[in-house]
């Protein structure tokens, strides 16, 4: 600041990252977007937070502060699947850990008013935008207050908020008042009970979006909405009658200065139903070009949520993306290795979203469903200034791609039947007949990318998306012939149609022909190449059977997972409202409603990971105790068609008070510590 001669920051960003100047990094993205903006932009990287002191190191911002936990969510970055504290940070130079605290987007925001009081605070990213309503919090197993009561937060940015944040920017450096300023989409506030932005605003209650039918104990989900949120005289209910398409094309007008309240926060913390049906109505209302404003009562305020923000063009994106990073590390942190940035130092990230809408994932509700795709200039261009400003680069790109591999430039047909679109994916239970499928443009990127002066090779780190890329088979074969380095990540998640009709994922079939493909291309090539698959254990809607059986198909399959990923509720995630409630907000909610299996207990969730690792001599007591309980003690013994043999290596877990359980291999040899006969790990796993 002292030598740019600044006498203060216009906007100081606080993040719980360490500060890595690449597009990635998403405090790097807004404050290099703010800064060509004209704007005079600090950074306070992993603020000790235990006080104020950290957050005053540059003054008090002229016009606010912009919180972030990070790329991650703090608590997610702090805890495994099994609430127990992370021994990393993969954010952190050296990837210590404990630099953050939990829910950072709280606590950071606090010091930040705690440091001067009457400043602006607008907080953002994931966390914060993951957060916006009431929600399911699995660390404390609560329901909690939308994040902007709890963070005394002026302003929530959601989604990917450049155009909010730069319109936000200007106006207050004109002269407006952070509360005028309630008409960007894609952002959320607190305001009075009642407030509404204009007289001429309507409000409907969330039945005339979805409503819930009877349930058990009977009740009008409404009637304690009306004691704890009176309407006011602006306000009206509209119903709407006839079909979507009908119901779009007549009131698109209507729709723009019409607000959707959901249930209170009070009601929704203590009804299961009132809850699926609040998260229901909140994913159907999520396409920017028919969203409504949401409203939700929080004690005597209301939290308001404009609609969504509008998709940048990709135009717009290029600019974003070829802002004049360092794209390297802050040299404060000398010869420290930032996990994170190793992972993506030679990658390159060519889109946003995903149509997939899966729902354990948040990237839809975080960067929404309609794809957000880079220029093929762009990009290479992009390819070049990592090959001469990236310390190390050696001639490979590590990755191409975003939320997934394979959705780039892929769009709806027609964007009158997008903009009316409410559906939750675009490729579940099939793939839409309105969506294009067509990768040629993606081959063609490839092509190009491998043939700039000093790459050597170009990979394809991100997960890819099968179902689609079977549609495109002269896309798999450039992608086995060109672009994978002997392993792809592709991630059926499961192989029974229980658990991935929860999930919203394709049936195992398309995996299957998608791995004829792949093998036949691979056998073309002359290349040994292996898929490495993931599976989720726990996830809500998965039986015990539902993971014997994908065990079985595992072993059948001579897979044998070294790195398995156990069901993490996330909030606002559509999964994690089955988790809580127990009930399928992907269907009406109503007295007939599906009630979803849910695995809660560690010991049932201990079950479910072992059987994805059933090769783990460690589990086998667990899962030969566990086979006889279901009836399925064929599936122990020593033969091919067994899962867990019938002796236990020596050194290795025993089953508790077990008889008769071999300690020596059947062929009379001593067992060592290890899996036995085909044991070891597949050649797919090695390296992993």
């Amino acid at each position: 600041m002292e030598a740019l001669g600044w006498d203060a920051c216009d906007v100081i960003l606080v993040t719980g990252d360490a500060y890595v100047d690449h597009p990635s990094f998403g405090m790097a993205l807004v404050g290099r977007l703010l800064e060509a903006q004209g704007f005079r932009v600090g950074i306070i990287s992993q603020p000790d937070w235990r006080s104020a002191e950290d957050f005053r190191r540059l003054g008090r911002p002229a016009l606010f502060y912009g919180v972030t936990a990070g790329n991650m969510d703090s608590m997610v970055n702090r805890y495994t699947a099994d609430r127990k504290i992370r021994s990393d940070d993969a954010y952190t130079p050296n990837g210590e850990p404990n630099r953050r605290p939990d829910r950072a987007v709280t606590v950071y925001a606090q010091r930040c008013r705690e440091a001067y009081s009457s400043v602006n605070v607008v907080i953002g990213s994931i966390e914060a935008s993951l957060r916006r309503i009431a929600h399911y919090d699995y660390w404390s197993d609560t329901v909690r207050r939308s994040v902007l009561a709890d963070s005394k937060a002026d302003l929530l940015l959601f989604g990917n908020a450049e155009r909010a944040l730069v319109e936000l920017a200007h106006r207050l450096a004109r002269g407006e008042t952070m509360a005028s300023i309630r008409d960007l989409r894609g952002t959320g506030f607190m305001v009075p009970a009642g407030w509404l932005p204009a007289p001429a605003w309507t409000v409907v209650d969330s039945s005339t979006v979805d409503q819930p039918g009877p349930v058990s104990p009977p009740h009008n989900p409404y009637a304690e909405a009306t004691a704890v949120a009176p309407a006011t005289a602006g306000e009206q209910t509209v119903r709407i009658e006839g079909r979507l398409g009908e119901r779009l094309a007549a009131r698109r007008a209507v729709r723009a200065t019409t607000a959707v309240r959901l249930p209170a926060y009070e009601q929704v913390k203590g009804d299961e139903v009132l809850y699926a049906h609040a998260s229901r109505t909140f994913h159907l209302e999520s396409n920017p070009g028919n969203a409504r404003a949401l409203i939700q009562r929080h004690g005597e305020r209301d939290v308001w949520l404009n609609p969504p923000p509008i998709p940048l063009t990709t135009e717009e994106l290029d600019r974003v993306y070829e802002l004049p990073y360092a794209r390297r590390p802050h040299p404060a942190y000398g010869e420290a290795k930032i996990p994170a940035w190793e992972m993506i130092r030679f990658s390159v990230n060519i889109m946003r979203g995903c149509f997939g809408g899966c729902t354990f994932c948040s990237i839809t509700e975080h960067e929404g469903r309609i794809m957000q795709s880079r220029s093929e200039a762009s990009v290479l261009r992009e390819i070049e200034e990592m090959r001469d400003k990236t310390p190390g680069f050696t001639g490979i790109v590590s990755d191409l791609g975003g939320p997934t591999a394979n959705m780039y430039r892929l769009k709806c047909k027609d964007e009158a039947i997008e903009a009316a679109c409410r559906r939750l994916s675009c490729v579940y239970p099939d793939i839409c007949e309105n969506m294009g499928t067509d990768h040629g443009p993606l081959v063609s990127l490839y092509r190009k990318a491998r043939a700039l002066p000093g790459v050597k090779k170009v990979l394809i780190g991100s997960g890819l998306r099968y179902d689609l890329a079977v549609r495109s088979p002269d896309y798999v074969k450039e992608l086995v012939t060109h672009h994978v380095g002997g392993y792809l990540k592709i991630a059926p998640e499961h192989t029974e149609s229980g658990p991935l009709s929860k999930m919203m994922k394709p049936g195992i079939g398309a995996y299957d022909r998608f791995k004829a493909l792949f093998e036949r291309f691979s056998r073309e090539a002359g290349k040994e190449q292996y898929l490495i698959p993931y599976f989720i254990a726990a996830h809500p809607g998965t039986r015990d059977e539902d993971m014997l059986n994908l065990a079985v198909w595992l072993k059948a399959n001579n897979f044998r997972l070294d790195q398995v990923q156990t069901f993490l509720p996330t909030p606002m995630a559509l999964a994690t409202t089955m988790y809580h409630t127990s009930r399928n907000p992907l269907k009406k909610l109503g007295a007939g409603s599906e009630i979803v299996e849910v695995i809660r207990s560690g010991r049932q969730r201990k079950l479910h990971k072992a059987f994805l690792r059933y090769h783990d001599p460690e589990n086998w007591p667990f899962l030969r105790e566990t086979l006889k309980e279901m009836g399925r003690a064929d599936l122990i013994g020593n033969g091919k068609r067994h899962l867990v043999p019938s002796w236990q290596p020596a050194g290795t877990a025993r089953e508790s008070g077990a008889s008769g359980v071999l300690t020596r291999r059947p062929d009379g040899q001593r067992a060592k510590g290890r899996t036995p006969a085909n044991g070891g790990r597949t050649k797919a796993m090695r390296g992993k």
